[in-house]
């Protein structure tokens, strides 16, 4: 997901009870861990934070400043085989990353993490079974004892349909051996919803009886589209909402909590398109209407305004105030 301009990289009950460490110490699978969605705080909200680029913020500096209590940390990939690493090469363990999940749970947040994105080595792709796959995602859940797990299934893992069926296989695997444990997958849209390749991969996921919490869109990059991004951002979850009910046989009402929504801030990486802070209220409007599965964008590390040079990866492009744009989707709760 999320690919900037330049190039894209890749507290449930108990917790209350016990405080902080319960977050660090309940095994997968447990009470603590399969609490559904709708019942841990914070977790619908959980933008984007990069920590491998873009001069991320400290992430306990950010839950501070605007309240968020969940991030959605990026992107793990393939170390060339079949086994993650963060951007493909830092160790799940011991490092940077690991210390920045142990510092949001100690200040009482939690994170789910983000498999995917635009560039590198896909896990999709290098695992070469479904069983496989799972067990890749499986060394992810187990290293920091996951609640939630998103899948950024973008380019070329997308776009091959053996390599859908994998993903959505292993996502079954997975659901099975973490009771509880919340899915999301995420992917790219047209401004009416998904294309024909998105469709196939939701249809996938009913016909494999996957019980995915969350299909999700990142409605930007449209090349072309009418009104505003919050309106075109409306139009493609309503596309969403019918390919969901479709392919499941949702009523309305549950096929809204099964969708969602990862925007991006202020300009993305189309020329001329810009999403602004009444967006973000229109989509927040339109979550708190439907009682989405998600509402998250791209990214903490871009919302600040730019200083005296035009990273794309560290700013937003747009005037803004600190933190304007998390500040709005922290107050989406499900």
């Amino acid at each position: 997901m999320h690919k900037t301009i330049g190039v894209r990289l890749a507290a449930p009950l108990l917790a209350a009870a016990l405080g902080p460490a319960a977050l660090l110490l309940a095994p997968v699978g447990t009470a603590s861990a399969a609490v559904p969605a709708a019942a841990v705080p914070g977790m619908a909200a959980a933008p984007y934070e990069y920590l491998g680029w873009g001069s991320p913020q400290k992430p306990v500096d950010v839950m501070k400043a605007t309240g968020v209590r969940w991030f959605t940390l990026a992107f793990i990939l393939s170390d060339g085989g079949c086994n993650p690493k963060w951007d493909g090469s830092r160790a799940l363990a011991g490092g940077t990353d690991e210390a920045a999940i142990k510092s949001i749970r100690a200040a009482g947040g939690d994170v789910m993490v983000s498999v995917g994105g635009w560039s590198g080595n896909k896990l999709g792709e290098k695992c070469s079974s479904a069983s496989a796959l799972a067990g890749a995602y499986q060394k992810v859940i187990d290293a920091y004892r996951l609640k939630a797990l998103d899948i950024d299934i973008e380019d070329t893992e997308f776009s091959n349909a053996t390599v859908r069926q994998r993903v959505v296989d292993a996502l079954k695997i997975v659901k099975t051996r973490n009771p509880g444990i919340v899915t999301y997958v995420t992917m790219g849209t047209t401004p009416s919803g998904p294309d024909a390749t998105g469709k196939d991969l939701i249809k996938r996921g009913a016909a494999a009886g996957l019980a995915n919490d969350g299909w999700v869109v990142m409605p930007f990059d449209f090349g072309g589209h009418s009104g505003t991004m919050g309106q075109a951002t409306v139009s493609a979850l309503n596309g969403l909402k019918a390919a969901v009910k479709s392919a499941y046989g949702y009523s309305d009402d549950a096929a809204y909590r099964h969708i969602g929504v990862s925007s991006m801030n202020g300009r993305t990486d189309e020329a001329g398109e810009t999403v602004t802070t009444a967006d973000f209220r229109t989509i927040l409007g339109y979550a708190q209407q439907h009682h989405l599965a998600r509402f998250a964008f791209w990214s903490v590390n871009r919302d600040r305004a730019c200083g005296s040079g035009t990273d794309a990866d560290a700013c937003s492009g747009v005037a803004q105030s600190p933190y304007e744009f998390t500040k709005i989707v922290v107050q989406y709760q499900g």
